[in-house]
């Protein structure tokens, strides 16, 4: 193992979303600055959120067709987190990508579609 450790003054400055108190009680908003990287890098931003916050699952379903009750297994991405602000970046960046998503919880993204799905694996990779 590596601990890398950095002291600096001036992190705030940097990073001001950082600060006391729980994150999702607290404004987490993106400086100009760092609106225009994510801009820019959209796929690293939305790895960075849900290889900390995500998963990816198979859900599955149930539907009565013809009469009979099937089972339906799809594979999803879920993005959950307490914070608003932060959820509200997560979607944002999935709407620069175009990736459809849509809230199944109170703090829950979810990724459902096919296409969808296939598109954020290839854009954010496996959760290790």
């Amino acid at each position: 193992m590596i601990v890398v450790q950095s002291n600096w003054k001036h992190w705030p400055c940097l990073f001001p979303q950082h600060g006391p108190g729980r994150k999702h009680e607290r404004a987490i908003v993106l400086e100009e600055w760092q609106r225009e990287v994510v801009r820019a890098f959209p796929a690293d931003f939305l790895r960075g959120l849900f290889h900390s916050d995500g998963c990816r699952v198979n859900n599955w379903a149930t539907r009565v067709v013809s009469g009979e009750k099937k089972r339906y297994d799809y594979p999803r991405w879920q993005f959950v987190n307490a914070s608003e602000d932060i959820l509200g970046l997560c979607t944002w960046a999935l709407d620069l990508v175009e990736v459809p998503w849509r809230r199944s919880g109170a703090r829950v993204v979810s990724v459902s579609r096919k296409d969808a799905v296939a598109r954020l694996d290839e854009l954010i990779g496996v959760k290790e």
